[in-house]
């Protein structure tokens, strides 16, 4: 049985704007873009969120919501900083870490010394530890797996911890609402909800062949999930899928010739960050890929097999792909995706014969 730990950092950028400014205390404060500059909201304190602010909120709406919202830049290079030093906090504990973003990360404490192996005690710890080193709170979620783990984390914010022992699982998800399990998204939950399904307690109810059949392979996982069932494990190896630059324009490009001439800065943007990923180079690069946004917010992307990394190439994929829609565009985005682990793998081998 494993002793899985999911620890989330609270309103994490916002937290640290904060403890950085004591003028900012109390009052609603989001990190985000300006709203000229149809910015949007990356996230926000708790004080903001009692006005309904949320991540990804455009900010216009944000400060329409709550006009006396103080809203702070982005400085990722201050976050990372303060990531890194969360990181070497997990360290003392175990090595056995998979980040999932800056501000979380789950951390395998099965068979762990410290503290005669109490989970519960290893997260509280770890908790006391950045609210002293770093003034910035984190929620904890302890469980026998990173299903659990994480929605556990979610309990008790901010600055809180839930455990959910493994003799308290089946208990615990009989009247879990199913929009908690992970890929569960509005689509799958209306269909759920039609099928007077609400809770885990509920979902079990359907068999596995008649929930393969309702929802193809993601079945066998509601199947497992509902029942807290997750054989996960923490993996200290994450690979990079794809990397992407995009960009919102303050006013509506109108036509392709407008695009064409905001599409050079975006790429140079993008090759300089390619640039910066010491670990991938070109052959790590399976397929281009260009994103477009109209101003009536539909999404469209298109893709190609790479072959050289050129500016044309985005530039031909965008064509085709704007003559199909042409209307003014919100957003342009340039990307590649990274070739899966299993053919890393294979030219490994190919090396070694």
């Amino acid at each position: 049985m494993r002793k899985i730990i999911h620890v989330d950092m609270d309103c994490f950028y916002a937290a640290i704007e904060v403890r950085d400014n004591p003028s900012l205390k109390g009052r609603p404060v989001a990190v985000g873009g300006t709203a000229s500059r149809r910015g949007v909201l990356c996230t926000c304190n708790y004080e903001a969120r009692r006005y309904g602010l949320r991540s990804a909120m455009p900010t216009a709406q944000a400060l329409k919501q709550c006009p006396d919202l103080v809203l702070v830049p982005v400085n990722m290079e201050k976050y990372q900083r303060v990531s890194a030093n969360i990181r070497s906090i997990f360290e003392k504990f175990t090595h056995q870490i998979e980040p999932l973003s800056l501000d979380e990360a789950y951390l395998d404490v099965t068979n762990n010394p410290y503290a005669n192996g109490s989970a519960t005690l290893i997260a509280q710890t770890i908790r006391e530890e950045i609210l002293k080193s770093q003034d910035i709170t984190a929620s904890a979620g302890v469980a026998p797996n990173k299903f659990l783990a994480k929605i556990a984390s979610d309990w008790r914010k901010p600055d809180g911890q839930f455990v959910i022992t493994p003799k308290d699982v089946d208990q615990f998800v009989l009247h879990l609402p199913v929009e908690k399990v992970y890929g569960i998204g509005k689509v799958t939950a209306t269909k759920l909800r039609e099928m007077q399904v609400n809770t885990c307690g509920e979902l079990q109810r359907l068999s596995q062949l008649e929930l393969i059949k309702r929802f193809g392979g993601f079945g066998e996982t509601l199947f497992n999930l509902c029942r807290g069932i997750d054989d996960r494990e923490v993996e200290t190896s994450r690979y990079r899928k794809s990397l992407s630059v995009e960009e919102t324009f303050a006013d509506d490009l109108p036509d392709m010739e407008a695009c064409l001439n905001e599409l050079p800065a975006i790429y140079n943007d993008f090759v300089l960050r390619l640039k910066q990923c010491k670990d991938k180079t070109m052959r790590d690069i399976k397929t281009i890929f260009i994103k477009i946004k109209f101003n009536d917010f539909t999404v469209t992307t298109a893709q190609a097999p790479v072959r050289q990394l050129r500016l044309e190439t985005f530039a031909q994929l965008f064509q085709q792909r704007f003559l199909q829609s042409p209307k003014p565009v919100r957003l342009l985005g340039v990307g590649v995706r990274f070739k899966e682990f299993s053919e890393f793998e294979e030219r490994q081998q190919e090396l070694a014969f």
